[in-house]
């Protein structure tokens, strides 16, 4: 094959790549409907989807090396992207923790992976939350980003039930370019977060 045959094949590949679901709707339709509820004027004034950061915590990991190495493989599983291993960064004598020793674990998502993490998370994961009602939706952090937490990882369908080392938690921090939390909150629920009706500020 000729140098110029690849590039334009590679070309072709990328743009015959399909985007992601919600990436699509964001662009067909959500930007649309935000523009129109906050009347921007400027598309760049459109509240957007920067990344994803997925994190689990592991106090016992400082003692048993294994723990950590579970959150590792789970958190790879949920994400499909190799984890960064959060360590101390000082010494606390009460708690036997040294500073350099592995606390947990987290990953960042970001462009397509982020989409795709997201449509998984809303459209299969939370669902499967026994009694599940709703995300509170008072989680933002004033600047239109939204942290909630998942007590276990069985939620996710990648996660094989038979082999569960331990019950793990996450924390899952959404970042936005909205400036305010009515925005940010507005954007994720077009986007499909199902909030409590209970505590949605009107």
């Amino acid at each position: 094959m000729s140098t110029e045959t690849a590039a334009s094949s590679a070309g072709a590949a990328v743009a015959n790549k399909v985007q992601p679901r919600l990436k699509q709707k964001y662009r067909s339709e959500i930007t649309k409907a935000l523009t129109e509820q906050f009347g921007y004027t400027n598309p760049h004034q459109v509240p957007a989807l920067v990344k994803i950061v997925v994190n689990t915590g592991v106090g016992e990991a400082a003692r048993d090396s294994k723990v950590i190495d579970g959150a590792i493989k789970d958190l790879t599983a949920i994400t499909g992207q190799k984890p960064q291993v959060t360590k101390a960064r000082k010494s606390i004598a009460q708690f036997k923790l040294r500073e350099g020793m592995p606390i947990g674990a987290h990953v960042t998502l970001r462009g397509d992976r982020a989409w795709e993490f997201m449509d998984r998370l809303i459209t299969l994961a939370l669902p499967r939350i026994r009694d599940f009602r709703g995300l509170s939706a008072t989680q933002f952090d004033g600047n239109g980003n939204y942290t909630f937490g998942l007590q276990e990882q069985s939620v996710f369908h990648e996660i094989d039930q038979d082999k569960i080392d331990r019950v793990r938690g996450f924390d899952i921090t959404v970042v936005t370019t909205a400036k305010t939390d009515d925005e940010g909150r507005a954007l994720l629920r077009e986007l499909g977060f199902p909030f409590r009706s209970t505590d949605t500020p009107q």
